[in-house]
């Protein structure tokens, strides 16, 4: 009784004007019956009162790839079993459809573009020519995404997907080189058509169409693979040939009765999954698929580093009051620099200085732990800073975000799950909240705050500049990111960011910041002794041990030729040494102060006759100077975690590092000269290589007096250090 009622129902409800909500919410994933099928695909699809647009067509097969197209008709169709004499009739149909459709489209014909797997299932339904073409072209402009090409931005979506709810298994493909277009292309193309059973492909594709929901098609996908992954796990000595052949063969195992909770899965993974990846994406991938198009805009997917959010997510979320349970709730990590975080963030997020990974590496896994801890422990409370979705925040900035994007890989390879990051950083935090800022930003001081004063963006010396050509430096797995593309991605998105809040109304913004301020004061009131106590043993891990060379008001001890009063390099000869950094040398870092990194040595060095900040040079001129011997490109590090782009040159006895100008990139800033005498330590990082570190100074007795030093990440370092070393001993 039952059933024979949703059917009466929904025959009811198709012959009145009903929508794509209201069959389904009568048929609740029910199968259709083979004789709804049409006039329920064709409301959900909008075309139900489309006029015959083959009345156009002129019936001549003059394209020039005409006989292509023909051939791959009657062979597609010679595979059906159908009798000689409808053989004949299925293959006109299929021609034409095809034909005007390449015409009325401009677009050209290739073979294995799905074109005629698609049309299967619509050739089944047994329709007249004008209902099958106008199902054809509607499912084509609404559920199949645009560039579905080699490398296409559709597999650059799809992998970041994985890597966001399945981080081993994305590895393990990248790691046998095989991209989703080596084995998903088939599925995106012509919606499992291609690989999957009729009757699979009618029911999938009767739930499909009522979700409304292009983006369904990236989940199917990634269900498909999750469903196999110990398999795929299992194969991981297998070639690469026999795995991509095993992945493109997988939805051959789907059954009729797994349709319905197939779906469901697909339907689970999309809630889990950040709203505003889908939303700025949408338009990008799915609508008219015209010739001179086939490749979507916002191919800067490519090259992110893992999944991005935008900020109106970011906000939005955490002020949700009882939220659902499976939603996704994100736990904010901000790993700005200490100075930058104290002048203004969230009161939401937890610190994590990016600058400790490398400075402090025992420190930061310490943090890490604690940040895991709060997150469990604001899970547990069921907070509105906890949820199991980590995603980090930089600041905005390329050179500091690339120490970010070295945190985020950290995450990523301990195939941490649910790991994003904030498109566009705490910059785009700031504009968001605008004249809110002073109620929602904790700790906001807009005297310290580098966004509400322009000019300190010139932090350093000079304006930030992009370091794109040394990828190694940021992450030598698949995983890394180009710090450009990561910026370009940001523009991107701040732009569909704000089409989508101009579609909402300002009063909606007013009171989604009002509800997240009184958050906010909710937050400061309840941690503010715990968070001071933890951003100040991240930010200086070791002010209160013994030895330190940090000054009780935090500021760094500085090192002078007269201050000798610490024991410093005990039992360490007075002559040039190579070996490993070790951490507590904190005396470095103190002669390595600001007010000395513009000009490393300019004053020191007693030899040098001019004021290297006045020598603008040709870069290719200088690097082809008779006295180099060789030269490196290579990125000179501060300790404020600011990177530019340099080279290192060695001649018979100096060191000269030249800085690339940022109006003029074929002149360079004279920023190192160095004696090589004058190199008394050339240290590595245990677990950075390409982290290269040189030590001035002078041998006073037994020890080694450090005046100064220069950090760089120098790609293949060894060669460096090596020639370097035998330059220095020939003088000694």
């Amino acid at each position: 009784m039952e059933d024979g009622l949703w059917l009466i129902e929904l025959e009811s409800a198709l012959q009145d004007d009903c929508t794509v909500d209201d069959i389904y919410a009568i048929c609740h994933g029910k199968t259709l019956p083979e004789a709804l099928r049409l006039d329920v695909w064709q409301v959900c699809l909008g075309v139900r009162n489309k006029p015959d647009q083959l009345a156009q067509f002129n019936e001549i097969y003059d394209l020039p790839f005409q006989a292509l197209l023909r051939s791959d008709c009657e062979e597609f169709v010679s595979k059906l079993g159908n009798e000689d004499e409808d053989k004949v009739s299925v293959v006109c149909d299929l021609e034409s459809i095809l034909t005007f459709y390449c015409k009325n489209r401009n677009l050209v014909y290739e073979p294995n573009n799905g074109w005629v797997e698609l049309m299967l299932p619509l050739l089944s339904l047994k329709l007249i020519r004008s209902d099958t073409y106008n199902l054809f072209e509607a499912i084509r402009d609404t559920y199949i995404p645009k560039g579905c090409s080699k490398n296409g931005t559709v597999f650059n979506v799809f992998r970041l997907l994985l890597l966001y709810h399945d981080p081993e298994l994305c590895t393990i493909l990248d790691t046998k080189r095989i991209t989703p277009d080596c084995y998903a292309m088939g599925w995106f193309q012509t919606l499992f058509a291609s690989t999957c059973t009729l009757p699979v492909v009618l029911s999938m594709w009767d739930l499909y169409f009522q979700q409304s929901d292009p983006f369904l098609v990236f989940f199917l996908s990634l269900i498909v693979l999750i469903n196999q992954r110990d398999q795929i796990l299992a194969m991981k000595a297998s070639t690469k040939e026999e795995l991509i052949g095993f992945l493109v063969n997988m939805p051959c195992n789907i059954e009729a009765d797994d349709v319905l909770d197939f779906c469901s899965l697909a339907q689970y993974y999309s809630v889990k999954t950040p709203a505003s990846f889908k939303r700025d994406l949408l338009q990008v991938l799915f609508g008219a698929q015209r010739g001179g198009s086939s490749k979507p805009e916002g191919s800067v997917v490519s090259q992110a580093l893992c999944l991005p959010v935008s900020v109106n997510e970011l906000i939005e979320n955490a002020s949700i009051q009882n939220p659902h349970p499976e939603a996704v709730r994100f736990f904010l990590v901000d790993c700005r620099p200490a100075e930058q975080y104290n002048s203004g963030h969230l009161s939401t997020a937890f610190h994590l200085d990016s600058n400790l990974m490398l400075q402090e590496p025992e420190a930061f896994q310490t943090a890490v732990q604690g940040l895991l801890r709060s997150q469990r422990n604001a899970i547990d409370a069921n907070s509105n800073a906890g949820g199991e979705h980590l995603c980090f925040l930089g600041s905005g900035r390329l050179e500091e975000d690339q120490y970010t994007h070295m945190v985020v890989a950290s995450f990523l390879q301990k195939n941490t799950k649910y790991v994003s990051l904030l498109t566009g950083g705490y910059e785009a935090i700031h504009e968001y909240f605008g004249e809110g800022m002073v109620d929602c930003l904790e700790d906001h001081d807009p005297l310290k705050c580098l966004l509400c004063n322009k000019e300190q963006l010139r932090y350093g010396g000079g304006k930030a500049i992009a370091n794109n050509n040394n990828p190694k430096s940021l992450n030598s797995g698949a995983n890394s990111a180009n710090s450009s593309a990561t910026n370009s991605l940001k523009r991107g998105n701040q732009r569909s960011g704000h089409t989508a809040n101009n579609n909402g109304t300002a009063g909606d913004r007013k009171s989604t910041i009002d509800l997240f301020s009184k958050l906010s004061l909710a937050m400061k009131t309840k941690s503010a002794e715990v968070k001071e106590k933890l951003i100040d043993y991240i930010s200086n891990p070791n002010a209160n041990e013994p030895g330190s060379s940090r000054t009780g008001n935090g500021g760094e001890k500085h090192v002078s030729r007269n201050d000798r009063n610490g024991k410093r390099y005990r039992n360490v000869p007075p002559v040039f040494s190579i070996g490993e950094d070790q951490e507590d040398e904190d005396e470095l870092n103190s002669a390595a102060s600001e007010s000395s990194l513009v000009v490393r040595g300019a004053k020191t060095n007693s030899q040098q006759q001019s004021d290297p900040t006045e020598e603008i040079v040709s870069i290719q001129s200088f690097l082809k100077g008779p006295d180099v011997i060789r030269y490196f490109k290579c990125q000179e590090v501060h300790l404020n975690g600011y990177m530019y782009d340099s080279y290192l040159l060695v001649t018979a006895k100096h060191m000269i590092v030249l800085r690339e100008l940022e109006t003029r990139r074929d002149r360079a800033r004279i920023i190192v000269r160095r004696q090589l005498q004058s190199i008394v330590k050339i240290t590595a990082k245990k677990r950075h290589r390409d982290l290269i570190t040189f030590k001035y100074g002078y041998p006073e007795e037994e020890n080694l007096v450090i005046t100064d030093m220069d950090r760089f990440l120098i790609p293949n370092a060894s060669e460096v250090t090596d020639l370097i070393s035998r330059h220095i001993i020939k003088q000694t």
